[in-house]
């Protein structure tokens, strides 16, 4: 009996926003280059979207998170795998990451780089 892992992402996704530990930052705001990458066992593959993870959700999800400033991007983070969990509960894995480009910091910093990831325990 074969088993399939299916794997639904979105990469790449930019946004601008708020986030940040210091007022500055939370009033300037910054650029972010955020991944979403969710693992489940399929329910199906009978060409219908209720058998999947619509990634237009997950992108949804990343939208609407980045518009809450918060000080600390690991915050944003568990919140969008929060959502992604609440939407999708058969996830077995989210792993989620974000790059804030050219942080405000002394030097050329290309972007910090913060990840979180959440295995279901089923």
């Amino acid at each position: 009996m074969s088993h399939f892992k299916q794997t639904v992402a979105l990469k790449d996704v930019k946004c601008f926003a708020l986030h940040g530990y210091y007022p500055e930052e939370q009033l300037i705001g910054n650029h972010f280059v955020i991944d979403l990458e969710t693992e489940f066992t399929p329910k199906g593959f009978d060409d219908e979207l209720e058998q999947t993870v619509n990634y237009e959700d997950l992108n949804h999800i990343i939208l609407e998170e980045m518009k809450h400033t918060q000080k600390l991007l690991e915050t944003v983070l568990k919140n969008i795998i929060s959502k992604v969990i609440e939407r999708y509960p058969f996830i077995d894995t989210v792993n989620v990451s974000m790059k804030k480009l050219n942080p405000p910091m002394p030097g050329q910093i290309g972007y910090s780089f913060v990840k979180l990831s959440h295995t279901s325990a089923k």
